[in-house]
């Protein structure tokens, strides 16, 4: 049975661009053995935006080496990129934007979001490409909450929608480059829940709202907060001590060395270096 090994907890609040007011989960910089094969986990949110005309967001900023997981639980997102891709997501919906090689890209709230406001929460999720994997071509999936396979647990004890990864037969609909789970879930207060994950990956709870035990535990994860287990075993034992809103994060870790500065996360310094002179000079996002 799966342990807690440590909760991690943000320590703040502050501004991306002028619309996503965030919390730092965990970066690359502070936990990148310990979370691989992910890299860093913001909460933007849960907030209210008054109706406006004016674009609120984040302006036109390069990645490269990695990808952005966006699931929006409230409010819309819009996303525009160097390939011409892009879209609007709302409520239930995922945005899995590979940068590889690299991507210019910007992300507003949705206009139609914009002029009538209202709450908004999302998460941002970003999530290493192997070595072997950090220049492929940039892609972008849209995923709607419809295209989202949704697991009911037994006993009523709640559901889970499988965005990537495996539950019970059931697959979710994103593509990643290593193996993982990302599952988002709803529980029921006082129904224990016990699901089985591959032992030895990384494996980690975050609570968005509402809070939980863990195997039996007295200690208590609740919102804005990030428990991260032991690799060991197989088996994960869960309960709400109220209906709780959370996110499971499963992946193999890389075993690879991460090296990052801002928006460029690779292996060496020296790719790092290179990620800047080629964004200076217009050949980001060229093969």
């Amino acid at each position: 049975m799966k342990q807690i090994s440590f909760v991690q907890r943000s320590q703040g609040r502050h501004w991306v661009g002028d619309g996503f007011p965030v919390r730092s989960i965990f970066s690359y910089n502070d936990l990148a053995e310990q979370m691989s094969p992910f890299l860093l986990l913001d909460h933007a949110g849960p907030a209210d935006f008054e109706p406006t005309s004016r674009r609120l967001g984040v302006g036109r900023h390069p990645h490269r080496g990695f990808e952005t997981v966006t699931i929006v639980y409230a409010g819309e997102v819009e996303h525009r990129d160097s390939t011409g891709a892009g879209g609007s997501i709302g409520p239930g919906d995922v945005q899995w934007m590979t940068a590889g090689r690299g991507i210019v890209h910007e992300e507003y709230h949705g206009s139609d979001y914009a002029r009538r406001g209202g709450p908004f929460e999302m998460l941002q999720l970003w999530v290493n490409l192997p070595a072997k994997d950090k220049r492929v071509a940039p892609g972008y999936q849209g995923i709607t909450a419809a295209q989202i396979p949704r697991v009911e647990l037994p006993e009523a004890a709640g559901t889970v929608r499988v965005i990537a990864g495996e539950l019970q037969g059931v697959e979710g609909p994103a593509r990643s480059y290593s193996p993982m789970n990302l599952w988002d879930l709803r529980l029921v207060a006082g129904k224990p829940v016990r699901l089985t994950v591959p032992a030895g990956h990384t494996t980690a709870l975050f609570v968005l709202k509402g809070a939980l035990r863990v195997d039996g535990s007295d200690a208590v994860v609740g919102e804005a907060e990030l428990a991260v287990l032991e690799r060991e075993g197989d088996t994960l034992q869960i309960e709400a001590v109220e209906d709780t809103t959370l996110l499971l994060l499963g992946g193999e870790p890389l075993n690879e060395p991460v090296v990052g500065q801002g928006p460029f996360v690779m292996n060496t310094q020296a790719e790092i270096r290179q990620a800047f002179l080629d964004y200076q000079s217009g050949q980001l996002d060229r093969p």
